[in-house]
């Protein structure tokens, strides 16, 4: 008899003393027992309440690079580590290709956001949205819009198709954000997610109370939760809509749920061409892969009318090529079994259903397949494609078979096409093979609505297409309606899911201070020292050099014009140029201004800065004529030292004048200075 998994909670390894309600977990392809499953007596509000307190403390206490250099720190344990969870992935009927997108996929996402958190965010606690909103003439009063983390605890409630990807996609903007997790995972596969966390607490790098995880069922969890507390749901709709009924108000509640996703091939996508061959291979793919236990698998595959035969034939070509059922153990497999008994019986009533509604199986069979070292208690079933010769029949676009299951339907107009995808009642991707741009233009005016992605597979991406199946990083996972109604991923969207955006107004001073970013009005100073000259430790925000004067005569204009090449008549040409609306006569470039502004506030000598690497928000705003004069003003704006590197970031708020104070131009220039 197998041991009790245990849950991590309160910093410690827990198991219940005299279990009473115990599940059995058994290996997808052989039934042996792997591990059995029990919360009895387990205290949730007391792990609760540690995450919002302890673990509070420990990500509040850290800058958002500082939780990204550690995600990725975690990213390179469960790497050293991962071949421990590819073995324990094979009981769950994962092959080595399934195992690489969970597990490999899963690390990735924790690699992805450690690269964004450091690219996209301050180094800092509190981000900034959008730009200063003027709430004064005088410029004294300001607002601005701030993202604070979340006061509570994030609970990941998992499914047990990606218990390694599933859990860490959600725990990595959590996470980044300063929000500690409660990660839940589904009892079938709940031991993979019990290996990975446990790699991560042996290696020391876990702030405390930043994750904590329940291995089987959580009863009394929506009592306790609080206004600030987040829960992401991952699973089917039913229990979805089950679970946001108990969320307490106030409770932020986010779901990604099963749908009835479609690929549609193209008109122009005949047999023969890249797109069909592309299109035939994503199916069997989306069919076969997880043994099609994705939440992200094609269910419907759309195809004109005059192609379904072709498709049909060469869909079951290539499962007779490509696909060996059996143990993923075993050499040459290429699908593993379901990962239950129950889930190979829940998938069969549904074809059943399927089949009732009349879908007629082309491909396959719901008898048992022929596999690999079948054992009588694996839970193997063969890849089946359904034809439905009524494309409207409800069943096909509301019954999810979630298994190695799609049916087939077909269209005769992109109209139809696009009808027919939005009777899944909202998806998390439709994939569209076609070289046509105009179709792919009309049809997805009339799926976009009903999606949270839509992928385009043709001759020039299909190579590198990541696929129907494959949620990345740094796009939005989720989709309307059935899909759930909630996002994940999505790059730093995500973090901002678990904090709360708040409208700040105060004077320039205060918001300085709020934000950590300098705004004009606020407090600057000049004390001799040229900011240039001064190391990150050093540099204040507010620091800030006025140049002198430079006059700029029709001389340097036509110098300049004739030098680069740019020789545009609103500065060769008078008539012309006064001609135009935006013009007095002929103007100096704005690239010669830029060009001066970086002369007269630049110190040349080698020093703390290193490089000048581009400049943000470029705006001319006033032309400037032969015989006028500029000036530049140089404040020190926002200072983002680096983590892992000697040196850091400073943005610099550079304004432009002219003999009347008018400004010219507007911009951020970008230094990398030496912390020392």
């Amino acid at each position: 008899m197998t041991e009790i998994l245990p849950s991590y909670v309160q910093g410690s390894w827990w198991t219940p003393a005299a279990p009473v309600n115990v599940s059995v977990v058994r290996d997808a392809s052989t039934g042996d027992e792997v591990a059995r499953v029990s919360t009895d007596g387990l205290d949730l509000a007391a792990a609760l309440d540690y995450a919002r307190t302890a673990g509070q403390a420990a990500l509040g206490a850290l800058t958002f690079h500082q939780r990204a250099v550690l995600l990725k720190q975690f990213a390179l344990v469960l790497t050293e580590r991962k071949d421990e969870l590819y073995a324990l992935s094979a009981r769950a009927g994962a092959t080595k290709a399934d195992s690489w997108v969970d597990i490999d996929g899963g690390i990735g996402v924790l690699f992805a956001y450690s690269g964004k958190g450091r690219r996209e965010l301050p180094n800092a606690q509190v981000y900034v949205d959008g730009p200063v909103e003027p709430l004064s003439k005088d410029g004294s009063f300001l607002g601005r819009h701030v993202y604070t983390r979340l006061s509570g605890v994030a609970v990941q409630i998992n499914a047990f198709n990606f218990p390694v990807w599933g859990s860490l996609e959600k725990f990595a903007p959590a996470f980044l954000a300063g929000m500690p997790s409660l990660v839940k995972p589904a009892t079938p596969t709940g031991y993979l997610a019990e290996a990975f966390v446990r790699i991560l607490v042996d290696s020391g790098l876990l702030p405390d109370g930043s994750l904590q995880l329940v291995s089987g069922s959580v009863p009394t969890l929506f009592e306790n939760l609080r206004l600030g507390d987040a829960v992401g749901f991952t699973g089917s709709a039913s229990t979805a809509s089950a679970l946001r009924d108990r969320t307490p108000a106030g409770v932020r509640f986010t779901s990604e749920t099963d749908s009835i996703n479609a690929s549609v091939l193209g008109p122009d996508a005949v047999a023969g061409t890249p797109e069909f061959d592309a299109y035939v291979r994503q199916l069997v793919t989306e069919m076969t892969s997880k043994a099609g236990q994705k939440c992200t698998a094609i269910r419907r595959a759309l195809v004109p009318t005059a192609q379904a035969e072709a498709v049909i034939d060469a869909v079951r070509a290539r499962i007779a090529e490509k696909v060996v059922i059996g143990d993923p153990r075993d050499e040459g497999v290429t699908m593993g079994p379901l990962v239950s008994l129950a889930q190979r019986d829940e998938v069969q009533r549904q074809v059943r259903v399927l089949q009732d509604a009349g879908g007629r199986i082309v491909i396959g069979s719901t008898e048992p397949p022929a596999a690999i070292s079948a054992s009588a208690d694996g839970a193997f079933v063969s890849p089946m494609l359904l034809r439905f010769d009524d494309a409207q029949a409800d069943a096909v676009h509301e019954v999810e078979a979630f298994g190695p299951v799609a049916s087939l339907l077909t269209y005769d107009t992109t109209a139809d096409a696009a009808a027919l995808v939005a009777r899944g009642g909202g998806s998390l991707v439709t994939s569209v093979a076609t070289h046509d741009a105009a179709f792919a233009t009309e049809i997805m005016s009339g799926i976009a609505a009903s999606n949270g992605r839509v992928l385009f597979l043709d001759r020039d991406d299909a190579r590198s297409s990541t696929g129907h199946g494959s949620p990345m990083p740094g796009l939005v996972h989720g989709g309307p309606g059935r899909a759930g109604g909630g996002e994940e991923l999505g790059g730093i969207r995500a973090v901002l899911h678990h904090m709360q955006r708040t409208a700040v107004q105060g004077s320039p001073d205060m918001l300085t201070a709020l934000t950590g970013v300098w705004h004009a009005g606020a407090v600057s100073r000049e004390d001799g020292i040229h900011p240039f000259r001064k190391s990150l430790a050093e540099l204040r925000l507010g620091d800030r050099i006025a140049s002198a004067s430079r006059e700029v005569g029709l001389d340097d204009i036509e110098t300049f014009a004739h030098f680069t090449g740019d020789t545009f008549y609103a500065h060769m040409d008078e008539e012309a140029a006064a001609a135009n609306p935006f013009f007095p006569g002929r103007v100096a470039h704005g690239y010669l201004l830029i060009s001066w502004a970086a002369g007269l506030f630049v110190d040349p000598d080698p020093g703390p800065v290193l490089a000048n690497y581009g400049l943000e928000n470029l705006r001319f705003v006033t032309p400037v004529s032969p015989g006028d004069s500029i000036r530049v003003e140089l404040t020190a704006k926002k200072i983002t030292p680096r983590e892992t590197d000697e040196y850091g970031e400073v943005c610099w708020d550079a304004v432009i004048r002219n003999q009347n104070d008018d400004t010219v131009a507007t911009y951020d220039v970008l230094t990398l200075v030496e912390k020392e």
